[in-house]
């Protein structure tokens, strides 16, 4: 792999929908939802450092969490541990990123991906990110990675993109679309051009850095000041200055929806971006009643449809008779019973925990 090619596995999200096991915390990209072994900030890096040095290897993620990081990755150097003073969404952590490595390396290509997402297929995954840093190493372009959808489902972004590729399976992207309802989303499947938005990006830093330049000029404002002190002990004190006056905007709303020059390959490398308890369900295998467990010491009785998480290190026995399509979850000091159809009320529900209780569940 050329070596001007680099990660940034962005790693600073909450995943409250994961709760009670997802804490503020202890956020679920540290954790092993699905008891593969391996926590899904792990097997992001073990994905990747398939084939990309180490040492380009980079973790954006909030300072909290900064020692987690280390604990987990214990392999990525110190320095490639990039920490945000603050949430600002993708944008900010984008920038900050970009700005940094443009300065260490100009002609620096990079792959930008969440911390937390399933890939089932790595061998096609590399394959994808070949194509994509080919594409971009070669080409003024933002690329994106869009899943071809199996069903038409709710909860993620759609891409529609031209119907002729303009080379080997890349598409100019037409159109950014967020959530859908239902019957939007039917359409989208039926009509062959849309793709999920995996949040996947790949393009080189100067190329990002003139986009935040002409459609996001405040914040290219303020990290060009800040660039002479990336890499040096100063880095940290100026980014302390400028996050608190950065825009909180997604990298979707603020560049790529409005840029020309955006690009999508369609992917089929067995994707889910694991954002919910019914999302995992999809991902577990099922008993013959097509429960879902996760854990030791469940027994179920008339059962199905249901999702059941408890710790490994529990030495508690979970009994369940009787329930239907529900997510039981079971922790030391808090335990969740929801019905799966009613998962998109959980943020709801935890901010009427913290109005009577506090946030010591949080």
């Amino acid at each position: 792999m050329n070596r001007n090619s680099y990660v940034a596995i962005m790693a600073g999200g909450i995943g409250s929908r994961f709760w009670p096991v997802s804490r503020l915390d202890f956020p679920k990209q540290f954790l092993d939802i699905l008891n593969t072994g391996r926590t899904l900030i792990q097997s992001t890096y073990d994905r990747f450092s398939q084939f990309i040095p180490v040492e380009n290897i980079y973790v954006v993620t909030a300072n909290i969490y900064k020692d987690l990081v280390k604990s987990q990755l214990p392999d990525l150097p110190d320095e490639n541990i990039v920490c945000e003073p603050s949430r600002k969404n993708t944008a900010p952590c984008i920038a900050y990123i970009s700005y940094k490595l443009q300065q260490l390396n100009p002609e620096s290509n990079l792959i930008c991906a969440p911390a937390d997402h399933l890939i089932l297929d790595n061998t096609l995954f590399k394959k994808v990110c070949y194509e994509a840093l080919g594409f971009t190493e070669r080409n003024q372009a933002l690329l994106t990675l869009g899943i071809k959808p199996f069903q038409p489902n709710t909860g993620y972004g759609y891409i529609q993109h031209e119907e002729v590729s303009i080379q080997d399976n890349i598409f100019k992207v037409k159109t950014f679309t967020e959530k859908p309802d239902l019957e939007l989303a039917k359409t989208f499947l039926a009509s062959g051009d849309f793709l999920w938005n995996a949040g996947i990006f790949v393009w080189k830093t100067k190329e990002i850095i003139s986009a935040f330049e002409k459609y996001l000029p405040e914040i290219h404002e303020l990290f060009f000041g800040a660039r002479v002190a990336m890499n040096t002990d100063k880095e940290e004190a100026a980014i302390e200055l400028i996050y608190p006056i950065c825009e909180n905007i997604s990298i979707d709303y603020g560049i790529l929806e409005k840029a020309n020059n955006v690009y999508v390959i369609p992917s089929t490398f067995g994707w889910s971006d694991l954002g919910t308890w019914g999302s995992a369900f999809e991902n577990l295998e099922k008993d013959y009643m097509d429960n879902a467990t996760a854990g030791k010491n469940i027994i179920l009785f008339d059962s199905n449809q249901n999702i059941i998480h408890s710790s490994n290190k529990a030495e508690k026995l979970i009994l369940i008779q009787g329930l239907n399509d529900f997510i039981v979850v079971d922790t030391p000091d808090a335990l969740l019973i929801c019905k799966k159809a009613n998962e998109q009320n959980l943020k709801e529900y935890l901010a009427e925990v913290k109005r009577n209780i506090g946030e010591q569940f949080l």
